[in-house]
């Protein structure tokens, strides 16, 4: 029986962090023998970039998850098995909002309790990738008071608990040479905060599904019908279905830009996949006030199978 065990994941399940960067790649695909090279040594390489952050900076806590999405892995890996519900993520249209698909080949989600830290990391990341790679999405996120959401309110109440994260986020024996790895959804929003901070506070929490100040839920009759927490729920076959997710602010104060860059993490990217389906056909009362721009699928391998990558195990044979 192949065992979940968390030490050998990649930072998928933690905490949002205080200082975050989401980076999207596209490949260059003029010459993917060279690729794959480079590929290699960046995967042997940033495991020791942690290692060496770790011992240098040992209390700045630094995460990282390093991704595929679909296209990248057939690409790259034409011969090998394919995780299985990693897929292309296509657009999901309700009857009003559209939640779009952007390009995205590789993935880096890297935070740290110093900005420092990010910055050397995605720095000396850039030496690897900079020849093979264009960066099609950089975000920096950071921690906002109490943790809220840049909107107001308190975020990632509805994560499974700490104990319980590793079974919702991680790869189990349902797909067992992917073991430990995970899915992961990453998508930036922007906000009309103008016309979000122009609602009185009871409206605001309405349409959360949530008291603003306390975090504490409310009660059903209390909420819209489309209110954020009912509507972004997976409750197939009767079951509520969780996944760890992150909502981490951005922001540019001086140009009015305020946002939010989704990442969620997940054992199964079908719970996902109906999570999103739920809230743009609900049509999410959180939608009226934010614009989704970008959307991407990855999977995350283990600690493992990126060694494997490194020694260039699932290249095929030239």
């Amino acid at each position: 029986m192949t065992m979940i065990n968390p030490a050998a994941a990649q930072d998928v399940y933690r905490d949002a962090g205080d200082n975050i960067q989401f980076t999207t790649y596209l490949i260059d695909q003029t010459d993917i023998a060279k690729d794959r090279d480079a590929l290699a040594e960046f995967a042997d390489r940033l495991a020791a970039i942690q290692r060496s952050m770790a011992i240098r900076y040992p209390d700045a806590q630094l995460k990282v998850a390093f991704g595929f999405g679909a296209t990248a892995w057939r690409l790259l890996f034409p011969t090998a098995s394919q995780p299985k519900e990693l897929v292309d993520f296509t657009p999901i249209k309700g009857p009003r909002y559209t939640a779009p698909a952007t390009p995205g080949d590789l993935f880096l989600h890297v935070r740290a309790k110093e900005r420092a830290v990010v910055y050397e990391v995605m720095d000396q990341a850039r030496e690897f990738l900079r020849d093979w790679t264009t960066v099609v999405d950089e975000t920096q996120g950071f921690r906002y008071f109490e943790g809220r959401a840049i909107i107001g309110f308190i975020d990632g109440t509805e994560n499974p608990a700490a104990g319980d994260a590793t079974q919702y986020a991680l790869i189990g024996d349902e797909d067992p040479e992917f073991v430990n790895g995970s899915y992961a959804f990453a998508q930036k929003y922007t906000h009309n905060m103008d016309a979000w901070n122009a609602l009185e506070t009871g409206d605001q929490e309405k349409a959360i599904g949530r008291h603003k100040f306390t975090d504490r839920e409310l009660d059903d009759d209390e909420k819209l019908p489309n209110a954020h927490n009912l509507a972004s729920q997976d409750n197939d076959n009767g079951i509520e279905h969780k996944i760890v997710r992150m909502n981490v602010p951005y922001g540019e104060p001086g140009k009015g830009i305020a946002g939010t860059y989704f990442i969620g993490y997940a054992r199964h990217f079908t719970v996902t996949q109906r999570m999103l389906e739920n809230m743009f056909t609900k049509s999410d009362r959180l939608l009226d006030f934010s614009t989704p721009i970008t959307g991407n699928a990855f999977f995350i391998p283990s600690r493992l199978l990126l060694e494997r990558i490194a020694a260039g195990e699932l290249f095929p044979v030239e």
